[in-house]
């Protein structure tokens, strides 16, 4: 079902990815970090602690199927349903997403470290707030940005 073009179509598992981004973030000095796979929504979550700083976000296992399916369309030919074929790009792409946030945080700990970005400038949208929503959706909800314009994937 993998194509080689599409990023992390070979992944295989999200273990090895996970463990990675744990022994990043916890050499970087935070003191917990945990994952939940959200199967309802098709997303991972990743949270972890800093200095008191709570960091939690989600990652869409439905944008990297979307990408797979556009660049892999289900056809008539294929061993399985339509609708088979498209759970089986959400599966695949909740191993894929494990893989996207390990390269994702290995160069924003990267850039924090190495003083290009700070913590707040990397982190502050998935910084927990006092109600315990991340400061993203606090924005969103406060229209504080403009509305993303067709065709962007914002």
């Amino acid at each position: 079902m993998a194509k080689a073009s599409i990023p992390y179509a070979n992944a295989t598992s999200g273990v090895a990815a996970r463990t990675e981004i744990t022994n990043i973030l916890r050499r970087f000095g935070c003191s917990n970090v945990g994952f939940m796979d959200d199967y309802e929504h098709h997303e991972v979550l990743l949270a972890f602690e800093h200095r008191g700083n709570r960091v939690q976000l989600r990652a869409s296992a439905k944008g990297w199927a979307s990408m797979f399916l556009k660049a892999e369309p289900w056809t008539p030919q294929r061993r399985s349903t339509r609708q088979q074929y498209e759970q089986a790009a959400l599966d695949k792409g909740l191993v894929a997403v494990n893989s996207v946030l390990r390269d994702w945080v290995k160069g924003q700990i990267t850039a924090v470290e190495t003083g290009v970005l700070s913590f707040a400038g990397v982190f502050l949208p998935y910084m927990i707030a006092a109600d315990g929503r991340p400061l993203l959706e606090h924005i969103q909800a406060a229209k504080l940005l403009p509305s993303p314009v067709e065709g962007n994937n914002d």
